[in-house]
């Protein structure tokens, strides 16, 4: 991208925008869901950059699924106690979804989801780098949550799950657990399969009553009340991108 006539490719330009991470905006150009200037958008598509008050905008027209596609926004980092209830796909005509507790700008995306009835930490942001970093399962980031089943169990139930449970066609990847109470346990996954705390607890004969995220890697979630959110602070975000540079860089 030259000062002079600056461009850049398609896919990069996506994630930029904070719409989606780079892998994500390939798949959207090749399933044709992003046009150009009124034409299916190409994978070898360059956009043309004007910079503005508000950042880079494109010098074409842009959508993704027929709604408009904005500038380059500056990199934002926030944190939500979510509320049981609240529904993380972000659809307009839901009022149970996370998309009316989202400020209009700077334009925030969920990293991953929580299921409706399950609360705590959601970090919103509109880095698609860093999105795709923190949920491509290739990484292996840590989440860490809080659980209640409906009754007491025994630490065989413990060493079960944490050696990995079986249900429907998947094992689950061994992960670390730790007794909080007699019918309270902390999880620490690596993965992020649908409803997967859930399906484990079930498949054991257990029902989850209450499930609670408390942290993402080195981001807790701390005393934030819920259905609150902040942005965090400098040192939270410098730890949070730390952790997810690959071990074998600088």
């Amino acid at each position: 991208m030259t000062q002079d006539n600056p461009s850049i490719r398609l896919a990069k330009y996506l994630a930029m925008t904070g719409l989606c991470s780079r892998r994500a905006a390939t798949r959207y150009i090749r399933d044709g869901k992003i046009t150009l200037d009124g034409r299916l958008a190409n994978h070898i598509d360059t956009i043309s950059l004007t910079d503005s008050k508000s950042g880079f905008i494109s010098n074409e027209i842009l959508k993704f699924d027929g709604v408009l596609i904005q500038g380059i926004e500056s990199k934002q980092y926030w944190m939500l106690n979510k509320s049981v209830g609240i529904d993380c796909r972000l659809l307009p005509h839901d009022p149970s979804s996370l998309l009316h507790l989202l400020p209009a700008s700077p334009r925030l995306y969920p990293v991953g989801r929580l299921d409706k009835d399950s609360r705590g930490q959601l970090l919103l942001t509109n880095d698609g780098e860093l999105t795709q970093k923190l949920m491509h399962p290739e990484f292996g980031h840590n989440k860490t949550y809080h659980v209640q089943v409906e009754r007491n169990f025994d630490d065989s139930f413990l060493i079960s799950m944490a050696q990995g449970v079986s249900y429907r066609d998947v094992t689950t990847l061994s992960c670390k657990m730790t007794r909080l109470d007699d019918d309270k346990f902390e999880i620490i996954l690596t993965q992020g399969l649908n409803r997967q705390i859930r399906r484990m607890s079930q498949a054991l004969g257990y029902k989850v009553i209450d499930l609670k995220r408390v942290q993402i890697q080195t981001l807790k979630l701390g005393e934030l009340e819920e259905g609150e959110m902040r942005q965090l602070t400098a040192n939270e975000l410098a730890l949070l991108l730390e952790s997810c540079r690959p071990s074998n860089e600088g």
